[in-house]
């Protein structure tokens, strides 16, 4: 594929050097003509020193015919600009990266749509989703964000207390908008059906909104239960994001940071969260806020030697589960031997993420969902489609499909048996994948 990396920082240098390993012709686009000389020097792409955010560049970057455009700098208006550019150029997907949290919420304005940009992702966030994936627990985790986050995706631990328990999936009643995909049973993974039997400790997962999804939980789930304690140091982006997810996910949740002002922010942010005003990296205020009882410990402060140190503390002085946010590849091999549970890397997950976007045809992104066996797909429905031709109970989509959700114009919705789909809708669909291809086929019009 022919892919245009916006910004040569490390963010876009590590992307680059993935994209060309995996054999992609690659054209690295940077201000600094020192960094797009050394990524010339080091890396099999064609540099190009200039601003993104001028046509012009791009033209000469070949934005018009690429596959792929990644806008990456470390300027998130720089990356909007550009990416919107790119996609009005001709670039077939836009990827924008962005910084501040008020650019993915679509509360106040809906900048992706806006812009017409395929994708906003945050490194943080992801690195925050990939440390809410590590904590295990019975009960619910948070394992993907679809739809532009207005569709979640849900893990749910079924309780030997659940009602659920010996009644098919149709029995239980769920919700209007809410799917159950897959079941994870005895470590085999497969689409579910309406008249699979629930059994105990089946790992169900569930899709809607988050409002939906949470109503779900006591049915499933079996009552409250024991909550994890898990405390957070660093109340960053990444803190912070880890958590919002965790608090509506029955954890009970502690934030360390250092900054007054930064904690009064995240006081009036986080609703079930205990905000407190402390160093987390030095072990006597550990000890003082009773650290060594809670059940995680993770450290996403903006160093890897304090994230590091700190889990190493936690772990010491009586913390089940450590873990820390890593940034440096070349730490991999010292965190394993100090003790330390899991170990998350910006880097590795924004290239993960990445390469869930080199896909051809109208998928738009492309997930292998827990043990593997299950993707999830972001496809665009195109004109003269076959699944546009009926409603969707009558398409001839392969049996082991779920359609889990539709985004039209500014909302997402879980559609219904009637339901029919039209060019320009974005759908989430969950699929075995040995059957993707031909569930990908409906979608397109070759």
């Amino acid at each position: 594929m022919r892919i245009v990396v916006l910004g040569a920082g490390t963010v876009g240098e590590s992307i680059a050097a993935l994209l060309c390993r995996n054999g992609h012709g690659v054209t690295v686009v940077d201000t600094d003509a020192d960094q797009i000389r050394r990524v010339n020097e080091t890396l099999d792409v064609r540099g190009l020193c200039g601003s993104a955010s001028q046509s012009s560049v791009l033209f000469q970057a070949g934005v018009t015919s690429c596959d792929l455009c990644l806008a990456v700098t470390g300027d998130d208006e720089v990356n909007l600009v550009s990416a919107s550019m790119a996609k009005a150029m001709g670039a077939r997907r836009t990827v924008a990266r962005v910084y501040a949290p008020v650019f993915r919420d679509l509360s106040t304005f809906d900048y992706q749509r806006h812009f017409r940009i395929d994708r906003l992702i945050s490194l943080e966030h992801l690195s925050a989703m990939e440390l809410a994936r590590g904590i295990r627990h019975p009960g619910s985790v948070v394992v993907e964000n679809l739809a532009r986050g207005e569709i979640e995706v849900h893990e749910m631990l079924v309780s030997p207390k659940s009602k659920s328990l010996g009644k098919s999936i149709r029995e239980l009643g769920l919700p209007g908008g809410v799917r159950v995909g897959s079941i994870v049973r005895d470590g085999q993974s497969r689409i579910a059906s309406a008249e699979d039997i629930v059994q105990s400790g089946d790992r169900l997962t569930v899709i809607g909104s988050r409002k939906e999804v949470d109503a779900v939980k006591s049915v499933l789930c079996g009552g409250s239960g024991s909550r994890l304690s898990v405390v957070i140091a660093g109340g960053g982006e990444t803190g912070y994001h880890l958590a919002r997810i965790l608090e509506t996910q029955r954890f009970n949740v502690s934030l360390f940071d250092t900054d007054r002002q930064r904690c009064d922010f995240l006081a009036s942010q986080l609703q079930n969260t205990t905000v407190v005003f402390s160093d987390a990296t030095r072990r006597d205020s550990l000890e003082e806020e009773r650290v060594g009882a809670a059940d995680v410990f993770v450290a996403c402060t903006g160093e890897d030697e304090n994230n590091i140190m700190a889990a190493v503390e936690a772990r010491d002085i009586g913390t089940q589960t450590v873990m820390a946010l890593v940034s440096r590849p070349d730490y991999a091999h010292v965190v394993g031997k100090l003790g330390i549970d899991l170990t998350v890397s910006p880097r590795e997950v924004v290239a993960k993420q990445i390469l869930g976007y080199l896909n051809s045809g109208p998928v738009i992104s492309r997930t292998s969902l827990g043990d593997g066996g299950i993707c999830i797909l972001e496809i665009e429905v195109v004109d003269g489609a076959p699944i546009t031709e009926q409603v969707l109970a009558n398409t001839s989509l392969p049996e082991r499909c779920l359609i889990a959700a539709v985004i039209r114009s500014e909302f997402a919705f879980v559609p219904g048996a009637d339901d029919r789909l039209k060019p320009g809708d974005t759908v989430v669909v969950m699929v075995d994948e040995n059957h993707a291809e031909a569930a990908i086929r409906m979608f397109g019009n070759d």
